[in-house]
């Protein structure tokens, strides 16, 4: 969401439509978990395709507050969807039982589905460093994105580069929207419910980059689950007011850069 540097607030409705689809096709389909969690991701990921060559191309030029409006937009065009299809209550994912079952750790004892997205947070983590460190794609994304014009004058194919890296995002959006279900439910308002917390995530990590998002992902869930118990009556208050001081004092950021 953040590595392009647009303010693409649609990010989270890729998240409702990769749940969405597990959804139909688990439930109503009958396809087992799995199968349907690929064809879901798949399915998402072509939507973004089309998206991207159709609508985001066009965005990219936009300033801020036009991005804000044409992705606000598609937010709606979503949620609209799905409200209109498969209605707005909480939408199971016919997850398989095993996600249910306790794994002692010895020091605590978690559903082996926390397990699941544990693993697989730290997995999509070490690919994403990899990607954008270690591969000729990353280091083309990274030029495209500090200078388009200039990337583009020394032959990179920067129109193939975003539409890539727009899809790969979208792809990561559907599997968290999947995988964390259990921890924040699929329902069509899904993408407006949990906006804030998408944007923070990234505005506190710095926009580009990878592993402040991910050390403001955690820091955040720290804070959040810690306020809520500590201070029930003011937890929340106190998240946001903890924000506010943060960016005051960092505006690009943990590790972000001054643009």
């Amino acid at each position: 969401m953040g590595l392009m540097r647009i303010i693409n607030l649609a990010h989270g409705g890729f998240a409702l439509l990769g749940g969405a689809a597990v959804h139909l096709l688990t439930t109503r389909l009958d396809v087992a978990f799995i199968p349907a969690f690929l064809v879901a991701v798949l399915a998402v990921v072509l939507v973004s395709v089309l998206l991207e060559r159709l609508l985001y191309r066009h965005i990219y030029g936009f300033n801020e507050l036009g991005q804000v409006l044409a992705t606000i937009g598609i937010v709606f065009i979503m949620i609209a969807t799905v409200n209109l299809f498969l209605g707005s209550t909480i939408l199971p994912l016919g997850a398989p039982a095993i996600f249910t079952t306790p794994i002692d750790l010895g020091f605590r004892t978690l559903p082996f589905h926390r397990l699941v997205v544990i693993i697989s947070g730290l997995l999509v983590l070490a690919g994403l460093w990899l990607l954008m460190e270690k591969t000729r794609f990353g280091i083309y994304l990274r030029a495209a994105v500090d200078n388009r014009i200039a990337a583009a004058s020394l032959g990179i194919n920067t129109p193939l580069v975003y539409l890539v890296a727009f899809a790969t995002g979208a792809g990561l959006a559907a599997v968290g929207g999947i995988l964390g279900a259990e921890l924040l439910p699929i329902e069509a308002y899904y993408p407006l419910r949990y906006m804030v917390l998408f944007l923070i995530v990234v505005s506190v990590g710095g926009l580009g980059s990878i592993s402040g998002s991910f050390l403001a992902s955690i820091s955040l869930g720290i804070l959040d689950t810690a306020g809520r118990y500590l201070l029930p009556g003011i937890g929340t208050i106190f998240f946001f007011v903890a924000i506010v001081v943060l960016l005051a004092l960092r505006p690009n950021g943990l590790m972000g850069k001054a643009q």
